[in-house]
C-alpha cells in the first residue's frame, strides 16, 4: 500500500507540473493577443478602416510599371499571405518588442517572400496613382524606397487606433484605390500611393498577429507564429 500511494503522489506531481506549463503557456498566448502596442519585430496584418481589406502580397509581378511584386488587398482573414514584419529601415536596429512610437521610420516586410513593401515613381495598373509594389533580395534588404514612417497622434502605435504609411522617399500615403483587379489575381483590390493624407482609404489598423514582447522567444520559434 505505501507503494502505491509514494507512486500516486508522484504522478500527481507530474500532472501538476504539465497544467502549470500549459497555463503559462496559454497565459502567453492571452499576454501576446492583448498588447497594447504594435512592436519592433511584430508580424501582423494590416486592414484598411474603410475598405475592409487586408494588404496583401504574393508571388505574383505587375504587368506593367515596374514589373516588380504585386501589393493589392483581401477581404479574407486568414490568408498567410497577408503577413508583414515590422522592422527598422537599413542601417537602424530597433529592440525587439520595443513599442514603435509615431513618426518612426519602418519597413514592412512581406514575410512569405521576405520582399519589403515599396513605392516609386512609377503609375499603378488601374487608377494611375503611385504604384506600390515588394522589392528587395532573398536577405530582405532593398533600398530607400522601401521605408515607410508610421503617422499616428499618440506616443506610440497602438493597436487599437489607425495610422497611416506615409512614403519616405516620395512623400505618398497608402492606400487603397477602390478598384479590384481581374485575373489572375481576380477581385483583389488595388494598392496605391496618394499624395494627401486627408484622401480616401488611406487609414490602416493593426490586426491579427504575433506582437512580440521583450524576452520571447523568436518567432520561428514561437509555436503560436504557425497559427496566425
Amino acid at each position: 500500500m505505501k507503494f502505491y500511494k509514494t507512486f500516486n503522489v508522484i504522478f500527481i506531481s507530474k500532472m501538476q507540473l504539465i497544467l502549470l506549463f500549459v497555463s503559462v503557456y496559454l497565459l502567453q498566448i492571452s499576454s501576446a493577443s492583448k498588447a497594447e502596442f504594435v512592436t519592433c519585430g511584430t508580424i501582423l496584418k494590416l486592414v484598411n478602416t474603410d475598405l475592409k481589406l487586408r494588404l496583401h502580397s504574393h508571388d505574383v509581378k505587375y504587368g506593367s510599371g515596374s514589373g516588380q511584386q504585386s501589393v493589392t488587398a483581401v477581404d479574407v482573414s486568414d490568408d498567410n499571405n497577408s503577413h508583414w514584419l515590422v522592422k527598422p529601415i537599413m542601417g537602424e536596429t530597433c529592440k525587439r518588442g520595443a513599442p514603435i512610437k509615431c513618426n518612426t521610420n519602418i519597413r514592412l516586410q512581406h514575410v512569405s517572400t521576405k520582399k519589403n513593401l515599396h513605392s516609386h515613381y512609377f503609375s499603378s495598373p488601374l487608377s494611375g496613382n503611385q504604384e506600390v509594389s515588394c522589392y528587395g533580395d532573398d536577405d530582405g534588404e532593398g533600398d530607400s524606397g522601401d521605408n515607410w514612417t508610421v503617422v499616428c497622434n499618440n506616443d506610440y502605435w497602438r493597436r487599437d487606433t489607425p495610422v497611416k504609411l506615409k512614403h519616405v522617399d516620395t512623400a505618398v500615403y497608402l492606400a487603397g484605390s477602390g478598384r479590384t483587379f481581374g485575373r489572375p489575381i481576380s477581385g483583389q483590390g488595388e494598392i496605391v500611393g496618394v499624395s494627401s493624407q486627408y484622401g480616401t482609404y488611406t487609414d490602416w489598423q493593426a490586426k491579427e498577429g504575433l506582437f512580440i514582447h521583450p524576452g520571447d522567444l523568436l518567432p520561428h520559434q514561437n509555436a503560436i507564429h504557425t497559427e496566425l
